[in-house]
């Protein structure tokens, strides 16, 4: 992607510098990071790229690559939530971490040209958004020399999500984004931020993890999201804790025989568990015992499909026809009602793995997936 060379050709002058930042797909932890949980996920080699150059006259000017569309032209003493461009639509993105980073008292009145081309797969819960709020956030820092380490970007960057977009998200995307590191997961504990990178080399296990894009996203998960993050807050008022976080596992049990709500029950054990997978994970990953997280990771799809009810029959069917052909594991990631499910696979096995879900795919009359390996690469980064 030539992103500076399209740059000189929309704005007519040489970009001040080029910036990335990936997508991530999430090993393990699901709707944990609003409960302020803990959560897995791995930047992906996809990523957004943004051409940038600061401006001095307060005017905020946005174009994409990937989306056949004129030069948003903007003025940034008047970006507001939920306005024009708040509604939804890809400049929504990039112009809210402007607006966040003012709303949070950084100078940044001077404005920016920005031009971004995106190899991040959109629709596919692979975070395409975040990257595009991260890799902004990361250069507005460095033109602007506002001095803000990567975990302060990335909540300014979620900030742009909820408050200037409106998408209730959590924080591990855009955490994933600015701070993972080449070949390593991110351990992220939502409540306080504190990372550990856990390595992750799946090669030198003769392993693979298979990112199964399936190409659909049903209606249904529009508002499902924020029902559910209600849910799991009414969950916690009437637990008495300030989040499920403070629920212990081993108090499962007895937390769940104070629900009388059968739904609220199904998403406190979903919450509750999934933080408690990914302690799991983590414990094999240090031990070396990569293999034995496969059933860890199917576990985990089943109670996104009957506690959190956020699957679909195409990511069942990733699921089910990829550990039927020997996938060693396999869940559904992101949130929800299409998107991507992740296959681990030994190396050997990845041909014929991949054949199995085509084929059950073509035999169900479903759209062909996406098949590609996820290699857990680095995070938000200046590239010239």
């Amino acid at each position: 992607m030539d992103v500076a060379g399209k740059f000189a050709e929309l704005y007519g002058y040489a970009a001040d510098g080029v910036w990335s930042a990936p997508g991530r797909v999430n090993l393990i932890g699901e709707y944990t990071d609003f409960n302020e949980g803990f959560v897995l996920p791995l930047a992906l080699p996809h990523t957004a790229v943004a051409a940038v150059a600061r401006r001095t006259d307060g005017v905020l000017r946005l174009h994409s690559a990937d989306i056949d569309a004129p030069v948003a032209e903007l003025r940034v003493d008047e970006l507001t939530p939920l306005s024009k461009y708040g509604q939804g639509g890809w400049a929504a993105y990039p112009a809210g971490v402007v607006w966040a980073l003012r709303d949070a008292g950084h100078d940044v009145s001077g404005g920016a040209d920005i031009h971004l081309a995106s190899t991040v797969p959109t629709g596919a819960g692979l975070s395409s958004s975040a990257a595009l709020e991260v890799v902004t956030a990361l250069a507005m820092n460095d033109l602007y020399g506002l001095g803000l380490d990567r975990p302060r970007l990335a909540v300014l960057a979620q900030r742009a999500e909820n408050a200037f977009v409106g998408v209730p998200c959590g924080v591990m995307d855009q955490m994933a984004s600015a701070c993972a590191t080449e070949g390593h997961a991110l351990h992220l504990d939502c409540r306080d931020l504190a990372i550990r990178q856990v390595p992750f080399d799946l090669a030198a296990h003769g392993l693979r993890l298979l990112v199964v894009d399936t190409r659909v996203k049903h209606e249904l998960g529009d508002g499902a999201y924020a029902e559910r993050r209600a849910g799991c807050e009414e969950g916690a008022r009437i637990l008495g804790v300030s989040h499920l976080r403070d629920v212990a596992y081993d108090q499962l049990p007895a937390a769940l025989e104070r629900l009388t709500d059968e739904k609220i029950r199904r998403y406190v054990r979903h919450i509750v568990s999934d933080d408690h997978r990914v302690e799991q994970v983590i414990a094999l990953l240090d031990a070396g015992d990569v293999r034995a997280t496969g059933p860890v990771l199917t576990e985990g799809h089943a109670s996104l499909r009957d506690d959190l009810r956020i699957s679909c029959p195409e990511l069942d069917l990733v699921v089910g026809s990829a550990n039927a052909a020997g996938a060693l594991g396999a869940r559904m990631t992101g949130g929800g009602f299409g998107g991507s499910a992740v296959v681990l696979v030994e190396s050997a096995d990845e041909d014929t793995v991949t054949k199995s879900v085509l084929e059950a795919f073509a035999a169900a009359g479903f759209t062909a997936p996406r098949v590609f390996p996820a290699e857990a690469s680095a995070g938000a980064r200046r590239e010239a």
